[in-house]
């Protein structure tokens, strides 16, 4: 058992369980807040159902390993639209615990770059020689 395709799978499962996470909370709540966010931006409402796509599809996309660079890379989409329509002005400010107020948010993000850059590794539908993984 090669350690590098045991690191990929934890890396792919804990931001695929994480970010799902919140994809079901939208699903249970709506899209709501989404759509106020995109509604002030100016932008079409219809974006806020990409959120269903980045947050749902994509982390089952990582937990299962298939697709997973594709699945990555609509959680990299996904999370700088939330960084840029969101969390603009928590770029530059600390948490009262002295980390960056936006640590979770760039956490997800380094890890989904890290998955779409490194792939899914053998323990994945299709396995290391899977076309997208």
């Amino acid at each position: 058992m090669g350690n590098n395709d045991l690191g990929k799978l934890i890396l792919r499962v804990v931001l695929g369980v994480l970010i799902l996470f919140h994809g079901v909370s939208k699903l249970i709540h709506g899209p709501g807040f989404v759509l106020q966010v995109l509604g002030q931006a100016g932008l079409p409402s219809f974006l806020a159902y990409g959120v269903y796509v980045g947050e749902v599809l994509a982390p089952v996309l990582l937990i299962a390993g298939l697709w997973a660079r594709i699945g990555a890379l609509i959680i990299v989409v996904n999370m700088l639209f939330a960084l840029g329509l969101v969390h603009m002005s928590q770029l530059a400010q600390l948490a009262d615990t002295g980390g960056w107020a936006l640590e979770l948010q760039g956490m997800y993000l380094g890890a989904a770059l890290a998955v779409l850059f490194l792939g899914a590794g053998r323990f994945s539908v299709g396995g290391a020689n899977g076309r997208f993984n």
